[in-house]
């Protein structure tokens, strides 16, 4: 498999305007002993675009992990519906990928092997996936590192891996639970490029959890702001900078007033 087979369509890799999830007044009540109960989430209502980037931004502890749980069908919601492809979700479906805060990668196995778990426990292990993961490998900067371990990589090169290991099947929505919020701000900022660059050659469709507000607007087409707890959106961003990004927009005065938008709804700034 050559690089190209890991390639979209310049329109698939900007997105479309096709849905491809939908998620409609979503709710999580988490029940305690004693008839307490957590109100989680509210009436989480709104729609994935085919291809589309869309950064969950909100206060800690706000519900937005419990609702990606909810996305992958990890998590059962107390009502509302979630719809990928038409189809509804009721417990987890194979076309997802989920990327933690930390890599989680096994230190027994080389990075290659790492990669290609996901497919060993599916029985889909193959001359075919192998040389798609050895691409994967190849199209993050990590082609001669197939052998090493985890131990002998860094916190951003083993995160690389993490991210190959969730792409390595193929898969067409991608969730991510602030990935990179271990990483200095230079490596961040090299994995958002990343991130970006295997999107625009996948065409894969992308929910990022983050609490950091650059971030989101850097990486997103659209930031969906959490509300506190109980969590609704309080506010839609849509973010009107052309791909593929570059760093300097994050000084644009443009960029600013996102970031100034997004606090306000935040309730950080007036």
């Amino acid at each position: 498999m050559s690089k190209d087979a890991l390639s979209a369509t310049p329109t698939e890799a900007a997105g479309s305007n096709t849905v491809f999830a939908r998620f409609d007044r979503v709710g999580k009540i988490f029940k305690l002993p004693g008839d307490r109960q957590i109100d989680a989430l509210e009436d989480v209502s709104f729609t994935l675009g085919r291809g589309k980037l869309v950064g969950l931004l909100g206060p800690s502890g706000c519900g937005k992990t419990t609702f990606l749980r909810i996305v992958a069908g990890l998590e059962t919601a107390t009502y509302g519906t979630v719809t990928i492809e038409g189809k509804l979700v009721n417990g987890p479906h194979p076309n997802f990928a989920f990327v933690f805060q930390q890599a989680n990668l096994m230190n027994w196995r080389t990075v290659l092997k790492n990669v290609l778990f996901p497919l060993e426990i599916r029985g889909e292990v193959t001359r075919a996936s192998i040389e798609r993961a050895r691409d994967l490998l190849n199209l993050v900067g990590l082609h001669g590192f197939e052998d090493r371990y985890p131990s002998e990589l860094s916190g951003g090169m083993q995160q690389r891996v993490a991210l190959c290991r969730a792409l390595v099947y193929d898969a067409k929505l991608l969730l991510m639970d602030e990935p990179f919020g271990a990483l200095d701000e230079l490596k961040r900022m090299e994995m958002h490029d990343l991130l970006l660059d295997i999107r625009l050659r996948t065409g894969v469709s992308v929910m990022f959890v983050t609490h950091s507000i650059s971030e989101a607007i850097y990486l997103s087409d659209t930031v969906a702001v959490f509300s506190k707890r109980p969590a609704t959106i309080a506010r839609f961003i849509d973010i009107d900078f052309p791909y593929p990004r570059e760093n300097a927009m994050r000084y644009e005065m443009k960029f600013t007033e996102y970031e100034h938008e997004a606090g306000r709804a935040l309730g950080i700034a007036r």
